[in-house]
């Protein structure tokens, strides 16, 4: 195992997990902006004509290769006319034990709706 100087095993499964959850954060962002846009009927070039930037920026915004800032998130909400709806939840460990002990309806009832699930390029956050 090798570990970078001056970075404890806890310190790099730490950044582990936030890399982990970057990665999931980018992944239903962008398929989520996807997702409006195709129920709109709205290509990338309307979103770049709405957003005043080029359909290029659009494509690396959408890609899920950055690290998407809140701004940016903000002119792709406010050029689709809409917003995001966040939710801070239990990690996904929590969340397992919970589903135990409720029925199999209640899981069913509480999954969201099926949408179709891209992953984009991993972010780089070093």
């Amino acid at each position: 195992m090798s570990l970078r100087l001056g970075v404890s095993s806890g310190q790099k499964a730490t950044e582990e997990r936030v890399d982990g959850e970057l990665f999931g954060l980018v992944t239903r962002l962008t398929n989520e902006i996807d997702w409006y846009m195709r129920e709109r009927k709205l290509t990338r070039v309307d979103l770049a004509h709405r957003m005043g930037v080029s359909p290029g920026r659009i494509s690396q915004i959408l890609s899920g290769g950055e690290n998407l800032t809140l701004r940016t998130l903000a002119g792709v909400a406010t050029a689709l006319d809409a917003h995001f709806d966040i939710e801070l939840k239990p990690s996904q460990a929590v969340t397992e034990t919970q589903q135990v002990t409720q029925t199999p309806a209640a899981v069913q009832a509480s999954a969201p709706a099926s949408r179709e699930i891209r992953t984009p390029r991993r972010v780089s956050t070093h």
